[in-house]
């Protein structure tokens, strides 16, 4: 049976920075904690050491947010992320892309035309 308001939140602001905080770290441990479910649900073909090395890069790509409203709004894509790959409301491709080479800054478009047009890459 299908419950679509399991782990469902509403919707709220932080009242200050440390509220903010508290939600972030709690945000946090929630993914942390569910890696192994999501590695064996999505049959990810890695480590649940990997999934939770992804899932830190992506808390600490916003990790120096200055503008509590833009953390607000972070907090609820985090969770709605997380309800949506809880409930398995995703397909394997919507968790890999997560994991893709692109999604690395450091696998940056090719320095010139030529090197991307050789490596096969538009």
């Amino acid at each position: 049976m299908i419950n679509p308001t399991y782990l469902a939140q509403r919707t709220r602001s932080s009242a200050n920075w440390q509220d903010a905080r508290k939600r972030v770290l709690k945000s946090y441990r929630e993914w942390v904690r569910a890696a192994p479910e999501i590695q064996q649900m999505y049959s990810l073909n890695m480590p649940v050491s990997a999934v939770r090395t992804k899932m830190r890069q992506e808390f600490e790509r916003h990790r120096y947010v200055q503008q509590l409203q833009t953390v607000d709004v972070l907090l609820f894509n985090a969770h709605s992320e997380y309800q949506e790959t809880m409930n398995y409301w995703k397909q394997l491709t919507h968790v890999l892309k997560y994991f893709r080479a692109e999604e690395d800054p450091k696998a940056a478009l090719p320095k010139s035309f030529v090197q991307g047009f050789l490596e096969g890459r538009n």
